[in-house]
């Protein structure tokens, strides 16, 4: 076997805390995260050349490109020879999008050197190679339902969440993380999300109790146009029969959780003549 094929979920966050800035800059969150069916593609191949060839569609192939940097990170923390490598990432979730697409392809990449070269290491061991790629990369390794604490690699996998079906709606603009975390320090946090109730809920297997606790600090700290453009499409979402809508991760991207099928579809269709970036998804 020398090439392997597998899918890069989507996260949402169904919480997201921020608790305070670390003495090493990054910030202490609480977060529970859930993996989606909306995925990308990651081909990964040994070749004979040498070196890593990345193809992620108009994305750079570079070491900027997570992916890269996952397979880097492999051969580094493993100890095996670097081989000739070539990534391949047919792109579906959107960019810049607070869904973890660069971070997920990267974990698909992990798990298939994995498969591919080192198929008695463990799940925690790729985990702990994904630390150095990126914050969201060990949970993307783990994928379903977990707590993430830190700055997102101190993970609690949780019972599976009820399910959901969920439309995603990115709007036409990108917003940048680091801006929005130095917002949040120069902000009082007054609402916070019930974590705790949230992780009840889940262990309860309480859907209702679930979208009560959706909720992401992030919002109150996006400028007053991009909250503008997320508090449309998360009202159009409610308006339309979602449990519950907020942003995923840093945005600008808005989820809505539909407990039936059918209105999920009538939500989807309805976002999609406005909104290109608008996906139908389910939890995984």
């Amino acid at each position: 076997m020398n090439t392997v094929t597998l899918p890069a979920y989507a996260k949402l966050n169904l919480t997201l805390d921020i608790l305070g800035k670390r003495a090493d800059g990054y910030h202490e969150l609480a977060t529970v995260m859930q993996s989606v069916t909306l995925h990308d593609d990651v081909t990964v191949t040994l070749t004979e050349c040498s070196g890593i060839v990345c193809r992620c569609g108009t994305l750079p192939g570079d070491e900027s490109n997570l992916a890269v940097r996952a397979a880097k990170a492999f051969f580094a923390g493993t100890g095996i020879a670097p081989r000739g490598l070539a990534i391949d990432v047919e792109k579906r979730i959107p960019t810049q999008a607070g869904m973890a697409g660069g971070s997920s392809d990267a974990a698909a990449v992990l798990h298939a050197l994995r498969a591919l070269l080192a198929p008695g290491m463990t799940v925690q061991e790729l985990e702990t190679l994904g630390e150095q790629v990126g914050s969201d990369v060990p949970y993307c390794v783990r994928g379903g339902t977990a707590l993430a604490e830190g700055r997102g690699e101190k993970l609690t996998t949780l019972k599976a969440a009820p399910r959901f079906h969920v439309v995603v709606c990115k709007p036409d603009f990108s917003v940048s993380t680091p801006v929005l975390f130095r917002r949040s320090d120069a902000s009082e946090i007054t609402d916070r999300p019930d974590t705790a109730g949230m992780l009840d809920a889940i262990e309860a297997g309480d859907a209702s109790g679930v979208a009560a606790r959706v909720f992401n600090v992030f919002e109150a700290v996006l400028a007053q146009a991009e909250q503008k453009a997320v508090f449309s499409i998360r009202e159009t979402l409610l308006a339309l029969g979602a449990s519950a809508a907020a942003m995923t991760g840093s945005g600008p991207t808005v989820f809505g959780l539909f407990t039936g099928l059918h209105q999920a579809q009538l939500a989807y269709h309805h976002l999609k003549r406005s909104y290109q970036q608008t996906f139908l998804s389910e939890f995984v």
